[in-house]
């Protein structure tokens, strides 16, 4: 048995999900409403009810194995998987190999991020998706809920950025500071806000290190639950205590003779994110 202290307005399921940090599925929260076994405010729910700052909630859960990712796609030569938050991309690359066996590892998320990533099964395809994924082929969108309002529904950001490798970070700054600055470029809409924090769809049109969390920190709208770039007392006030970015949809794009070609245009979707893809239009 578990209980935990409501700290914002937010849906059952979310709340339980991010509270238990990937240890928790989806299906597993929806048997537990089945068998009434989370309490709000003392009384048994079975439905996916909102919660309010000040509620209790208690789980009789005691835990499941630790989930890596859902299965999105998969065919002879490409993988499409949706990682959970708190999975490194290492981890999730050995889980990978035990359960589909030769699996080539093509790009990277971090831990807390959750979200799409594509792999390949066979070295042929692994060689495609490096090559899109390098020529900046595909179209890869990013969700996510930041602090703050922005004057402009939509805008494309400009910046520099330069690895701090002594601190793990990286800094962004208006000009190149140094040969080894590199230009980023962020493209943004505001999907909506609410309570003063903003929802965004991203597009990124450079691939640098930490390039969202660390150019939107920059601009003054930093991830919420980021504890690297963002506010400690302010993710602490607002009750994020995980990163609130994800990796919500991929289109692949392949040149005709590809061998991955007959998967030209194709679009995946993390699941509850359709609303993001206006970026494909």
């Amino acid at each position: 048995m578990k209980t935990f202290s409501v700290t914002k307005n937010i849906k059952l399921s979310r709340f339980l999900l991010d509270s238990y940090n990937g240890g928790l599925s989806y299906t597993a929260f929806c048997r537990l409403l089945r068998k009434k076994d989370i309490k709000v405010n003392g009384k048994r729910v079975s439905s996916d009810v909102s919660l309010n700052c000040g509620d209790e909630v208690v789980v009789y859960f005691d835990g499941e194995e630790k989930r890596y990712f859902t299965e999105v796609f998969k065919d002879d030569n490409v993988l499409i998987v949706d990682k959970f938050k708190g999975v490194t991309s290492e981890e999730l690359y050995e889980k990978l190999k035990s359960v589909y066996g030769e699996v080539y590892f093509c790009h990277r998320l971090d831990r807390n991020t959750d979200g799409l990533m594509a792999f390949a099964l066979n070295v042929d395809a692994y060689d495609s998706i490096r090559s899109g994924l390098k020529s900046r082929r595909f179209d890869k969108i990013y969700r996510a809920l930041v602090f703050g309002t922005f004057e402009n529904d939509a805008g494309v950001e400009r910046a520099y950025l330069k690895k701090d490798a002594q601190n793990s970070l990286v800094k962004v700054t208006a000009d190149k500071k140094g040969e080894d600055a590199l230009e980023i470029v962020t493209e943004y809409r505001v999907i909506s806000t609410q309570d003063g924090n903003s929802e965004l769809a991203i597009k990124l049109h450079t691939g640098r290190t930490h390039q969202i969390r660390a150019h939107l920190a920059y601009l003054g709208h930093f991830v919420l639950g980021d504890g690297k770039y963002g506010e400690e007392k302010i993710n602490r006030r607002l009750g994020f205590n995980m990163m609130q970015l994800s990796s919500a949809a991929l289109k692949l794009n392949f040149s005709s003779g590809d061998k991955l070609f007959y998967l030209d245009g194709k679009k995946f979707v993390k699941s509850g994110f359709e609303y993001v893809c206006d970026f494909f239009d």
